[in-house]
Order: structure tokens, then C-alpha cells, then sequence
């Protein structure tokens, strides 16, 4: 159950790119606009040092999380931009907030996506086609990257780690370590030492005595 319009229950959400900068003056102008219509503040939310072009911040990830628990009905912000600069970011936290029933409003440019509103449902619909056209805009940009890297004789993807595999057998099977204290000792991803142990398959006796039941591998060349 959501808060009357009459006695509506609010967020504020404030933000500054650069950590000299204040948001006073956003704040002044949401707790204004929260006293002329008589409603109340549940809590202040203040991204203080952190670009619009994140998806993650500190405050604004809260505040979303409150709102996903219904702790107000309403989010107030005194610009657009000041709740994301992404339209796809944008469109997407203000999809979440009208699927949870929370109101957003932008005080300074009439922004309000009430469902009293008529422009409200028009205006999730263009920043939802704007966000689907901004992504496919992305992709095309990774996708050329990608092409003029590999153009380039660039080699793509995590690079390969380097490391003796016959030490990792020899680690098995002479010293008995466990696949931890091998891939620690190695400095090693656990799985990259059980790979690299299954994909030597060379077999033939060794000089040391190994664990019963375990094959014995040769060491390969270094």
C-alpha cells in the first residue's frame, strides 16, 4: 500500500561529479518543493564525488534498494542528469521504480511520471526506445573495436598464463599437495592446475616413489 498523493512520503536524491562541489543548492530546492505541497522526507540521499555516467554509486544504489522495499513512495531529484546521464541506465532505474509503483519526479523540469500524469507513460516510452537505440550503438562501437584491434595484430581476450605444467605434476604426485597448495604455490587459479595435471599425459616410471594409485607422469622439457 503506497502513501496518499495528499501525504506522500519521499526520497531525495542528490548528486555532484567532483568532491569540491556541493549539493546544497539541490537539496534546498528538493526540500522546498517537499514543504509547498506538505509531504515528507523519509531520507536524503547524497552521491558526493561520482560521475552521472555511473551505474553504481553508493547513495543511488540504496536508494534504489529502498525503493525496491517500498520505504518511500516517492523519488524527488532536482534534474534528470542528476539521477543518471546514461539514457540506458536512466531508462532502466526508472522501469525498476514505476514495476515497484514509486513515483519519480524532477523538480526543475516537470518531470513526473505519476500514472495521474499523461505525459508519464509517453515519456517511459521514449526513454526506453532512446536507451534500446543507445545500446545497439554500443555494441556497434565494441564490435568495430574489436575488428580494428584484431586488424591491428592485436591479440584479444585474457592473456595466457605462463608456468611450468610439469611442476604441477610433479607437485601432485612427489610432493602430494593438495590442488589449493598447488595452484597457491604456483600462483595459480586451483582449475588451471587440475587442467593442466589432466592434459599431461605422458606416462612412463620415475626415479622418486609417488602415492599409491596415482600414475606417473615425465617431467616435461623446460
Amino acid at each position: 500500500m503506497y502513501v496518499n498523493s495528499m501525504k506522500l512520503n519521499a526520497g531525495l536524491y542528490a548528486r555532484v561529479s567532483t568532491s569540491d562541489q556541493n549539493c546544497e543548492v539541490q537539496l534546498h530546492e528538493l526540500r522546498d518543493y517537499v514543504e509547498r505541497r506538505g509531504w515528507t522526507v523519509h531520507k536524503e540521499y547524497v552521491d558526493s564525488g561520482f560521475s552521472g555516467a555511473k551505474a553504481s554509486r553508493p547513495a543511488f544504489d540504496q536508494l534504489m534498494k529502498d525503493a525496491a522495499q517500498h520505504r518511500f513512495s516517492a523519488i524527488l531529484v532536482y534534474k534528470l542528469d542528476r539521477f543518471g546521464r546514461s539514457v540506458l541506465h536512466l531508462s532502466q532505474a526508472l522501469a525498476t521504480l514505476d514495476a515497484n509503483g514509486i513515483r519519480f519526479i524532477a523538480v526543475s523540469q516537470g518531470v513526473d511520471t505519476d500514472a495521474s500524469n499523461p505525459t508519464s507513460r509517453l515519456l517511459l516510452n521514449i526513454l526506453s526506445s532512446v536507451a534500446a537505440f543507445e545500446l545497439e550503438l554500443i555494441k556497434e562501437r565494441t564490435l568495430l573495436g574489436v575488428r580494428a584491434a584484431r586488424a591491428n595484430g592485436k591479440v584479444l581476450g585474457r592473456p595466457k598464463r605462463v608456468f611450468r605444467r610439469d611442476e604441477v605434476v610433479r607437485l601432485r604426485d612427489q610432493e602430494g599437495l593438495s590442488w589449493r597448495a598447488i595452484a597457491k604455490n604456483l600462483k595459480i587459479p586451483v582449475m588451471t592446475a587440475v587442467d593442466a595435471y589432466k592434459n599431461c599425459t605422458e606416462i612412463v616410471p620415475m626415479e622418486n616413489s609417488v602415492p599409491a594409485g596415482k600414475p606417473k607422469r615425465k617431467k616435461s622439457a623446460a
